[in-house]
């Protein structure tokens, strides 16, 4: 299923192809359904370090079966922005300590698991569909924490969080726009580009009219 037009593709958008066939995800997720969840797979495909095999593991694994030192080794193997993101979106946000490693991950130094802490968040914004609102506003104190981590990867992940939260509800939208004036004002570049390109999105007529604020 590989392409090597694809997996060429894939290393101009900054994707570490070491290890990668070209596949595309949308072709994983052909894969995955066909599989259905499959824990003892999951783990067999994690372990052969292909960067596909990898995503795909994400996709079948059973969520109430990992535990949270699989968690961690895992996030120990990212390399790469895409598997960090899509292993936070297909499996990370659905397990029960989520929102407590979104936050641990945020703090941490090494860039792919910074990065996995505000991917964590983005997803949750996106998928914790029964999630209380208030479970999301501890994660802005860690934003303006890390706004002046001035990594492409970690500052893309920040904005990426704060613009995700933001257009989740009304209470949301309003804390991340007032996270967002307040790193439009500070005295970093980082955090000003975050700040100014959350408050583009967040003030869009796209955004307040699905969130009935126009």
């Amino acid at each position: 299923m590989g392409s090597e037009h694809d997996r060429q593709g894939m290393a101009r958008f900054g994707i570490n192809v070491d290890n990668a066939f070209g596949v595309s995800v949308t072709d994983l997720r052909k894969v995955a359904r066909e599989i259905g969840r499959d824990h003892r797979l999951a783990g067999q495909l994690w372990r052969s370090e292909v960067h596909e095999a990898r995503i795909l593991a994400s996709m079948v694994e059973e969520p109430d079966r990992v535990t949270e030192s699989q968690a961690e080794r895992w996030l120990r193997g990212f390399d790469s922005w895409d598997l960090c993101d899509q292993v936070c979106m297909n499996l990370f946000d659905r397990l029960p300590f989520a929102f407590p490693k979104a936050k641990e991950w945020a703090r941490r130094e090494p860039e792919f698991q910074r990065r996995a802490g505000f991917a964590l968040m983005a997803s949750l914004a996106s998928h914790a569909k029964s999630e209380p609102e208030e479970s999301f506003l501890p994660f802005f104190p860690l934003i303006e924490e890390a706004s002046t981590d001035d990594r492409n990867l970690v500052r893309k992940a920040v904005n990426w969080a704060l613009r995700g939260m933001g257009k989740r509800s009304g209470l949301l939208h309003a804390a991340a726009l007032g996270t967002a004036r307040t790193l439009e004002g500070s005295e970093d570049r980082t955090a000003r580009w975050i700040g100014r390109d959350a408050i583009r999105e967040l003030e869009s007529p796209k955004v307040l009219a699905r969130l009935g604020l126009d």
